[in-house]
This record gives structure tokens, C-alpha cells and sequence, in this order.
């Protein structure tokens, strides 16, 4: 076997090994935002208020938003100061979902 074809595959399992954890996250994020509009930092409080994640780290809830948006599950609606910064960031809320007339 080849170092590229080891690689291939060693770059696969470990691919498999995040996407369930990237699936349950973007689950539960869907579920925070239900219908309401909030920041990263918003989502990632309560997340760890729930006990959902373990301490506050953004990263957590960032990269899977930027997924979500890519498959045009959500979308930006504004920006508004971070709880854990003087900065502000991107209000995120779910896309509405088109329906097509008769």
C-alpha cells in the first residue's frame, strides 16, 4: 500500500470519526435557534447551561453554523454585540422554508 493510499485512508477514518459528532451539533443548534435569532455566543451559552457541551468554546458552534448555511438551513439576519466580547457578531436564525404554490 502506498504512503498516498495510507493517507487517503487515514484521512477517511478520521473524517467518519468527526461527522456523527458534526450531525449531533448542527442537531442541537437547530434545536437552540427553534425560532428565535441568535449569535454564536448565544447559542453557545445555552449550550453549556444545558450541559450540552462542556465549557464555552465557540468552536463548537461556529464551523457548524457555516455548514448549516452552506446547505441553506439558516442564514444571517443582522449583527449584534457578543455576551463574551465588545465585538460584535453575526445573528444567525433558521431560513424559511419556500413552499411552491399548486
Amino acid at each position: 500500500m502506498g504512503t498516498n493510499q495510507t493517507t487517503k485512508e487515514t484521512r477517511r477514518a478520521s473524517y467518519d470519526a468527526v461527522i456523527p459528532k458534526a450531525k449531533e451539533r448542527s442537531r442541537l443548534i437547530l434545536e437552540t435557534l427553534g425560532s428565535r435569532s441568535m449569535t454564536v455566543s448565544e447559542i453557545t451559552d445555552e449550550l453549556v447551561k444545558a450541559g450540552r457541551i462542556p465549557y464555552y468554546n465557540r468552536n463548537y458552534v461556529a464551523p457548524r453554523l457555516s455548514e448549516l448555511k452552506d446547505m441553506g438551513v439558516v442564514e444571517t439576519c443582522g449583527r449584534r454585540r457578543s455576551t463574551h466580547s465588545t465585538a460584535t457578531e453575526a445573528v444567525w436564525r433558521r431560513k424559511e422554508v419556500e413552499h411552491d404554490s399548486p
